[in-house]
């Protein structure tokens, strides 16, 4: 007899003939499959019931009805019914996710709220681009070539001069574009969490509910940065030191090491991070608690977030492409010879026009592809949510489609 009550293979049959009489009160019953009757012999009126089938785990599996009623005799199956789609008040389905549908809801969220989020970011696009434009042409605006040490022991001088020019003003635009970025997903989560419950929102609405967070928001949005560019240096200094104390070539081969091992953890930490802000504006969290928030949350799924992060990045980077060719051509026309120099990094100076004009470009590209980015980041938490903590049964309820 089987050790598991209630289990009862199809066509199983006992190996002999129950003992009704001896049969203790406490062991558990099999109902056995009924003999052949002998010649002349008929079946009783009263037969045992008839076998169900059990599944492995011992549970009991009936057959749920039909849609026709318990009477009909359909075959196998008859009686599944395939299980309801996903509701979707708003711009995604209220499940987990693909990547394509993350995509696709940051940019239905920009199509349905074009108003709103064009407004956010246009204002943080000509913010963080005029800044972009003045700090280059205050301090990068003459260029002093890509600054390669052409001997091999370099002094600490030069070894930083090469680094400085190598960096230049392409590490204060991606400085610029992170903080943009951070402030626009802020601001735009507001609008994105209400187009998930298909509600709209205004600019005012979604200024309201950010302004009490601004300043845990300000303290986020120089953190970040501030730990990346902290790893990477830490990764730095043993090479810079070695440059320091005269060790030109080896210090500089080493620094070059520790900076792309720090790039590496730098990367690493961004994405842990990466849905921090998304967790201090919804569930009102402080800073450090949003970090915590979005590690908890990243944690188990770094690479794929990695990986969407990244593939919003290349998409943004494609577009931002296709709307700054124009104006960089007309800036390249106003600049003339200077200006090809300029962005191949030879030593030359170019005017407040040139800058003026890529700027503006860069005005018209960031408008856009920041809602892209941070609609994607802010999907991505609530998608996560929705994979670890069932957030989809509360948008479901709050949108009222729940039961």
């Amino acid at each position: 007899m089987n050790d598991s009550p209630g289990w009862a293979p199809p066509g199983s049959s006992p190996s002999d003939e129950p003992d009704h009489g001896s049969q203790q009160p406490n062991e558990p019953v099999d109902h056995p499959v009924p003999e052949r009757p002998a010649r002349g012999a008929t079946w009783a009126r009263q037969q045992p019931p008839a076998g169900r089938w059990t599944t492995p785990g011992g549970g009991i599996s009936t057959p749920p009805p039909h849609p026709a009623g318990p009477a009909n005799g359909g075959g196998w199956g008859a009686g599944w019914r395939q299980q309801p789609p996903a509701p979707r008040p708003g711009v995604i389905p209220l499940r987990p996710l693909g990547v394509s549908e993350i995509l696709d809801g940051a940019v239905a969220t920009m199509r349905a709220h074009w108003r709103t989020v064009l407004g956010i970011s246009l204002a943080v696009s000509v913010v963080a681009q005029g800044l972009i434009t003045v700090v280059t042409g205050l301090w990068f605006r003459t260029t002093s070539g890509t600054g390669v040490v052409d001997h091999p022991d370099p002094t600490l001088e030069e070894a930083l001069e090469a680094v400085r020019n190598a960096l230049g003003s392409s590490s204060v635009t991606l400085l610029v574009g992170v903080l943009g970025t951070i402030v626009t997903t802020a601001l735009l989560t507001m609008v994105t969490a209400r187009a998930v419950l298909g509600h709209a929102v205004s600019t005012g609405e979604a200024w309201g509910g950010a302004r009490p967070r601004l300043l845990q928001l300000c303290g986020l949005l120089l953190l970040i940065p501030a730990i990346t560019a902290a790893v990477i240096g830490v990764g730095m200094a043993p090479g810079m030191l070695l440059v320091a104390v005269g060790v030109g070539s080896e210090g500089a081969a080493l620094a070059s090491l520790g900076a792309l091992a720090g790039t590496g953890v730098a990367i690493w930490l961004w994405v842990r991070f990466s849905l921090a802000a998304p967790a201090l504006m919804l569930e009102k969290q402080g800073i450090i608690s949003a970090l915590r928030r979005s590690a908890k949350l990243v944690r188990g799924a770094w690479w794929r977030v990695f990986g969407i992060q990244l593939l919003s990045i290349v998409l943004v980077f494609l577009v931002a492409a296709i709307v700054e060719v124009p104006t960089s051509a007309v800036a390249m026309a106003l600049g003339g010879d200077s200006a090809i120099d300029y962005l191949s990094g030879e030593s030359v100076s170019v005017g407040w026009a040139f800058l003026i004009v890529v700027g503006i470009g860069g005005v018209i590209s960031s408008s856009i592809t920041f809602p892209i980015s941070a609609g994607v980041t802010a999907l991505l938490y609530m998608d996560q949510r929705i994979r670890r903590e069932a957030l989809d049964l509360e948008l479901a309820r709050a949108a009222g489609c729940g039961d």
